[in-house]
């Protein structure tokens, strides 16, 4: 399957002023003024950005020498639903591996039920040219092959997948839990999948908002799994978003594990038991999710991207990014400070 480049259009930049968790003052930028589950990488000099467009009908690729300069970004469409026959497209991410790009996305066929993931292949250098080949669905489990939210990672020359699924097709309640894989390649997985983390505590667990808004039926979520490296590289962590997007309780969970150990035992893995990087509700946020790590490409700086609710609706968000700062353990320091 072969998708066409299409226009050049900019996006929307402003800035404002946070505190740091060591009570200066830090610049922090918001990308965009609406959209949701942003990811960025670096390849040589350029920035890649994607994130969930607004109808869910395409997957849009940008590219910029910096982020302060997304505002100018090149655009490129690379799927859409007409195109493709696919629909709902989610979360797609960008990755560099072994000299090819892969685009990671979710998708079904109408039925949220039917939700699968999908990848696509560009050999090209850059990827705002070349064409696109489309690999999948990937089978994450042969009994029930639902899959959200796919990010990749290697670690000691080794590529694993994460994402949010099921234990078991759902009935009356939906339970979202992260998972691990091994891949063969790009679009293989290896080895059985790992269930890493479930939504056991209260906060991971809402899905009514305060004014009654809610889903159709209970959904308790762990969700959207973001997986980097401590900059010395010896602890990967996971982000996940955890509670529903459709509401205020919506936050950031923090996974970890030693790279030295066994990725695949779930015994590896630690959870905080509280949530992190909470927005203050006092400037009228709420959930603070959805993060992508990038690192700086000019210095030895890493930059944290997220999303931050501005209300209890899906699409009620902002784009925005700061410095990354890490503990002697190995751990990233995430302040409630936007």
């Amino acid at each position: 399957m072969k998708f066409l480049r299409l226009l050049i259009i900019p996006l929307i930049a402003l800035t404002i002023q946070a505190c740091s968790s060591n009570g200066q003052q830090q610049q922090s930028s918001v990308l965009l003024n609406v959209g949701t589950y942003p990811f960025v990488t670096t390849h040589a000099d350029t920035y890649y950005y994607t994130m969930q467009t607004e109808y869910v009908d395409s997957i849009i690729l940008y590219a910029a020498p910096s982020l302060e300069k997304l505002q100018d970004a090149e655009k490129v469409t690379i799927l859409t639903s007409k195109e493709s026959g696919l629909q709902h497209i989610y979360s797609p991410e960008i990755h560099r591996i072994n000299d090819a790009w892969y685009i990671y996305f979710e998708a079904d066929d109408g039925n949220s039920d039917n939700h699968q993931i999908y990848v696509l292949e560009n050999t090209a250098d850059s990827p705002m040219q070349g064409e696109w080949t489309m690999h999948g669905p990937i089978i994450t489990t042969n009994e029930w092959n639902f899959g959200l939210h796919p990010d990749v990672i290697t670690v000691d020359n080794h590529l694993y997948m994460f994402w949010s699924g099921w234990q078991k097709r759902r009935t009356e309640t939906e339970v979202q839990c992260i998972f691990l894989a091994e891949m063969e390649n790009p679009w293989t997985l290896k080895s059985k999948r790992v269930m890493i983390s479930s939504p056991i505590n209260e906060w991971e667990r809402q899905w009514i908002n305060p004014n009654g808004h809610r889903s159709a039926y209970p959904i308790f979520v762990n969700e959207n799994p973001q997986a980097f490296l401590s900059p010395d590289g010896k602890t990967i962590v996971v982000g996940y978003s955890a509670s529903g997007i459709w509401t205020i309780f919506n936050s950031l969970g923090i996974l970890y594990a030693s790279t030295e150990n066994n990725l695949l035992d779930a015994n590896s893995w630690t959870k905080l038991q509280e949530p992190t990087f909470l927005a203050p509700e006092t400037a009228g946020f709420y959930g603070t999710s959805n993060i992508s790590v990038v690192n700086d490409i000019d210095s030895d700086k890493q930059y944290i991207v997220y999303q931050v609710k501005t209300g209890d609706g899906y699409n009620q968000c902002h784009i925005r990014y700061k410095q990354l700062h890490w503990d002697p353990n190995s751990l990233p320091l995430l302040s409630s400070s936007l």
